[in-house]
């Protein structure tokens, strides 16, 4: 899971893997595989950045 921050500033967490694609229009806009769309305040290399952390923490629990 990935801390973001809704546009009006609600932080929420969202399951990463659920992430279809990640777009600036010119607000950036989060699409779920599912279809679902929300718009949130981190820019999309944040969420590049947030994503691979969260990948990095999967793997070091992995190989612990």
């Amino acid at each position: 899971m990935i801390r973001l921050t809704r546009l009006g500033g609600t932080p929420f967490l969202l399951n990463c893997e659920l992430i279809k694609t990640v777009e600036r229009t010119p607000d950036t806009l989060v699409t779920l595989v599912h279809g679902e769309r929300m718009i949130v305040q981190e820019t999309p290399d944040e969420i590049v950045e947030r994503v691979v952390e969260h990948g990095r923490l999967l793997r070091a629990f992995a190989t612990a």
